[in-house]
C-alpha cells in the first residue's frame, strides 16, 4: 500500500455484501476523505449464528486477518435481524476487542438489514436495478422487517429482488446523504468508518488505536 492507503478488513453474513460492501465503502470513503485509497479485501462471510456463537468472533477475526499485512482497521458489518442493534452490537465489539486488542474494530448491526439503507434513501434509486420510477422512503426505513420483499414489489419486471444480483448496484447508487439522514444505524456505519479513517490518519497511517 501507498502512504495514501489504508486497508479494511470487513466481515459479512450475506451473499449480497461480498461484492456490495466494498464499493460502499469505497464510496463513503471519498466522502469523507478524497485523498486516500481504501484497499478492501474480499469480505470474509460467515454466518450470523457461527460470529454471535461463543469464541465465534473471536476465532473469525483471526481468520479474516490472516496473512494480511497492514491492516487499517476491521468492519463487522452484521443484520440487526429482531435483535436491538444497542444491546448486541457492544456486546460482540467488547469481545472482539478483548480477543485482539491490537487492530481497530467497528461492528455495525444494519437495523433491520442492509437493505433498511436503500429504503432510507429509495427516491434516489428510482429506475435503478428495475425499481419503479416514482419510489418514494417510507415512513421509518429501519422498522419494516421485510426489507427484501419490499423492493421485490416496487421492481417493474414483476421478478424479486435478489441480493447477488442487485445489491451491488444499488449500493453503488443509493445517496449516502439522504440515507444517513433517514436510518441511524447508517449514520452509526457512516461515524465508525469516519473513526477508523480519522485514527489511522492521525496516527500518520501508523499506530493500532482503536476507536472509541
Amino acid at each position: 500500500m501507498t502512504d495514501t492507503s489504508l486497508r479494511i478488513v470487513t466481515i459479512v453474513e450475506g451473499e449480497g455484501e461480498v461484492q456490495a460492501l466494498p464499493v460502499l465503502l469505497r464510496r463513503l470513503a471519498t466522502e469523507i476523505a478524497p485523498d486516500l485509497w481504501v484497499d478492501v479485501p474480499r469480505p470474509w462471510r460467515v454466518s450470523r449464528d457461527s460470529l454471535v456463537a461463543e469464541s465465534g468472533i473471536e476465532s473469525e477475526l483471526d481468520r479474516a486477518v490472516a496473512g494480511l499485512d497492514d491492516v487499517t482497521g476491521v468492519l463487522v458489518l452484521l443484520d440487526a435481524d429482531d435483535d436491538c442493534p444497542a444491546q448486541l452490537g457492544p456486546r460482540l465489539l467488547a469481545r472482539a476487542r478483548g480477543a485482539r486488542p491490537d487492530l481497530r474494530i467497528v461492528v455495525v448491526l444494519a437495523n433491520r438489514e442492509f437493505e433498511a439503507w436503500f429504503l432510507a434513501s429509495a427516491s434516489s434509486l428510482r429506475g435503478c436495478a428495475g425499481l419503479a420510477a416514482d419510489l418514494q422512503e417510507p415512513a421509518d426505513p429501519e422498522q419494516p422487517r421485510g426489507c427484501k420483499e419490499w423492493l421485490s414489489k416496487r421492481r417493474m419486471d414483476g421478478r424479486p429482488y435478489s441480493p447477488k444480483k442487485h445489491q451491488t448496484s444499488l449500493a453503488a447508487q443509493f445517496d449516502l446523504h439522504l440515507a444517513r439522514m433517514n436510518a441511524p444505524s447508517f449514520d452509526k456505519f457512516w461515524r465508525d468508518i469516519e473513526l477508523l479513517i480519522q485514527d489511522y490518519a492521525g496516527k500518520g497511517g501508523g499506530g493500532r488505536g482503536r476507536p472509541a
